[in-house]
């Protein structure tokens, strides 16, 4: 603006010597092609008897200026960013050793000026330099405990034959809302057979995630030899560290927000937890014990035993095109009983289990089980405040009564 005043004040003087008409209105078409102001705004000010120099607001003279600014930038700078409370007498006893120093070449109007400045004064004349800081600071590498250095990153290799090697995540149930203690579940994928496990636990404790860990790798028909969770605390801590170091498990963290170096246990969550349990809130003991009971028996059974999984056998591009083939779709204790790296004991106590379970069975059970879910959850909202979620239904509850052929009750609709 300023510079478009003075080349106003430049053409004003033009404009009242034109002695035509025609002469004011070209001086007019010049101002404004150059400038893209309007007209009718151009005659206004050009007639006006204004000063066309823009004076600063206020009566205050400037008394730290951009000189004292860029001095004060330098000494806060080397002194580590402090606030102004704590730069203030900073500067009355070091701006002179700083100049002897030639660390600060000031003349002596600036030095007395930074001598004498306000706390207060500081951090509004730094405040540009602050905000340029923090930008600066958001995209550098954070710096992470030590127990993050001690684990290593890793992202893809995975040997798709060797047994045993798990990624782990922890699914959520707080429904809309995340406050206070709510349901989670440890959902365990292993990455060779395809074998899912899964744990409720009330809250995110790194003691409760640690003893459903054990809990799952007791009912695990392999050895475990790789855990790969994401970077949730839940899992990356000194507990999980230790127990892995001293039983011999090799133990590796996902990058930050890439979601995708812990695929196979992302597509469990997906098919065998959300699809199942849903996404309401469960936080009560009565409802976490449901969630177990389906977990450790018909669920876990269901998922390993009946339902097949289909694995990438190799991927090409062609002119920028993936192609993608799978091999044939085969159960995970299909592909368990056909590895030369599981003991003949534990393929057969696992083909004794398989003769003796019923697939259709265990469905009805798990819709039952489901439904019970629903109607402990129903009871719990009823006694309380009204709740927008009360309205969901988890969706294999719905799918199972259609499957079946009888009508959905009413406590689920």
């Amino acid at each position: 603006m300023n510079a478009r005043n003075q080349y106003l004040k430049v053409l004003q003087r033009k404009y009242f010597m034109a002695k035509s008409r025609k002469e004011k209105s070209l001086i007019l078409d010049e101002y404004c092609k150059n400038t893209r102001q309007n007209r009718k705004y151009v005659i206004r000010k050009i007639r006006s008897s204004i000063s066309l120099v823009v004076k600063r607001r206020g009566g205050k003279p400037v008394i730290y200026d951009g000189y004292v600014k860029a001095a004060l930038a330098k000494v806060w700078d080397i002194f580590d960013y402090p606030c102004g409370q704590r730069l203030a007498p900073v500067l009355r006893t070091e701006v002179d050793r700083l100049r002897v120093q030639e660390e600060l070449v000031i003349p002596n109007e600036i030095a007395d000026k930074l001598k004498r400045i306000s706390p207060r004064t500081i951090d509004r004349a730094l405040r540009r330099q602050k905000e340029a800081l923090h930008l600066n600071q958001k995209y550098r590498q954070k710096r992470n405990p030590l127990i993050y250095q001690k684990i290593p990153v890793k992202a893809g290799g995975w040997d798709r034959v060797l047994p045993g090697q798990l990624q782990v995540d922890l699914v959520e149930h707080c429904g809309q809302s995340a406050s206070g203690p709510y349901g989670n579940t440890v959902s365990v994928a292993e990455i060779a057979f395809g074998w899912w496990e899964g744990e409720a636990v009330l809250g995110k404790g790194q003691e409760a995630s640690f003893d459903a860990l054990k809990r799952i790798r007791e009912r695990s028909p392999f050895a475990w030899v790789h855990i790969h969770p994401d970077n949730d605390k839940s899992f990356i801590n000194w507990h999980l560290l230790r127990y892995c170091e001293a039983e011999g498990i090799e133990f590796s963290r996902s990058r930050s927000y890439q979601k995708n170096d812990n695929n196979f246990v992302e597509q469990k969550n997906s098919t065998h937890v959300r699809s199942v349990i849903g996404h309401l809130r469960y936080d009560t003991e009565k409802e976490l014990y449901l969630i177990n009971s389906l977990y450790r028996n018909e669920l876990r059974l269901y998922k390993n035993f009946f339902q097949p999984v289909m694995k990438l056998k190799e991927k090409i591009r062609e002119k920028g095109k993936v192609h993608r083939k799978y091999d044939t779709p085969r159960t995970p204790y299909q592909r368990l009983m056909e590895s030369k790296k599981i003991p003949e004991e534990t393929k057969k106590e696992l083909g004794e289990l398989y003769q003796r379970l019923n697939p259709a069975e265990l469905k009805r059970r798990i819709d039952k089980k489901i439904h019970r879910l629903f109607k402990v959850y129903e009871e719990k909202e009823s006694g309380g405040e009204p709740n927008p979620s009360k309205k969901q239904t988890p969706q294999v509850a719905a799918k199972s009564y259609l499957f079946n052929g009888t009508t959905t009750p009413a406590s689920v609709t």
